[in-house]
């Protein structure tokens, strides 16, 4: 069931989202050549302590895990699409990586990521990036009252089929309120008009997740968690929370 936020939550709820923010700008900040992704997660959490807020991601255990989650981001390099756990490895110029980091603020969650490249980037790593952050802006920009959640799905599948990129099939964006992953489930590809109509008060994590090979297939590391593409090829990931207000969409997770 989707739960309409009213104005006073969805400012709470931005409140949250600017943590996020923080987080996600402090990690990306440390990320450089020799920096582990286990240290980027304890920059991560030291955000979340300067703010008194608490993590959604931390010891999370949805029904396809074989343990929790041990970490309050998720850290995937290359060819990890998403859920990458932080671990000793350390970034290499040239390394693709999405962050992606979650908070819990005053009983309201937050839900946001990124992708970047360390040092010297490679143009199709460029271009693999802008494309995914050009169809994440496509999203937010059909997410407004009288859409449906289709028209969010096909603006972001137009953009990253133009550009000849796959889509992870089956995962897509979500609800976010009290908890970080709420109905309605908003697909990376769809047909316009069809599905839910968008309401003032809905809160959505839109997040557009690319495979630069072109396939949409992928498999789960031994960890459990680790979303991998199957050609080997690079991927990217693109999120915000938005709200959906009658004054148009609103990024609570902007910075």
């Amino acid at each position: 069931m989707v739960q309409l936020k009213t104005d006073s939550s969805i400012e709470a709820m931005r409140e949250t989202g600017r943590v996020v923010a923080r987080m996600l700008t402090a990690a990306r900040e440390a990320a450089a050549a020799g920096v582990s992704l286990r240290e980027l997660d304890e920059i991560a959490h030291d955000v979340l302590r300067e703010a008194g807020a608490g993590s959604p991601f931390l010891n999370y255990k949805p029904h396809f895990a074989p343990t929790p989650f041990p970490a309050v981001i998720c850290a995937s390099v290359n060819d990890a699409i998403v859920h990458g756990i932080p671990d000793g490895y350390r970034l290499r110029d040239g390394d693709l990586v999405s962050i992606d980091a979650g908070a819990t603020l005053n009983g309201w969650a937050g839900d946001s990521a990124v992708s970047f490249i360390v040092g010297r980037p490679r143009p199709e790593d460029v271009r693999l990036v802008d494309t995914a952050f050009d169809a994440l802006d496509a999203g937010i920009a059909a997410a407004v009252v009288g859409n449906r959640i289709g028209d969010i799905a096909h603006a972001i599948g137009t953009i990253c089929r133009k550009a000849g990129y796959g889509i992870p099939e089956g995962f897509g964006g979500h609800g976010v309120g009290r908890q970080m992953h709420e109905d309605p489930s908003v697909p990376n590809e769809g047909r316009p008009g069809r599905g839910m109509p968008l309401k003032h008060g809905m809160v959505l994590a839109i997040e557009p997740m690319l495979i630069a090979g072109g396939q949409d297939v992928f498999h789960a590391d031994p960890d459990g968690w680790t979303l991998r593409t199957d050609d080997g090829s690079r991927a990217a990931h693109a999120e915000h929370t938005v709200a959906i207000t009658d004054d148009g969409p609103r990024i609570l997770t902007a910075l």
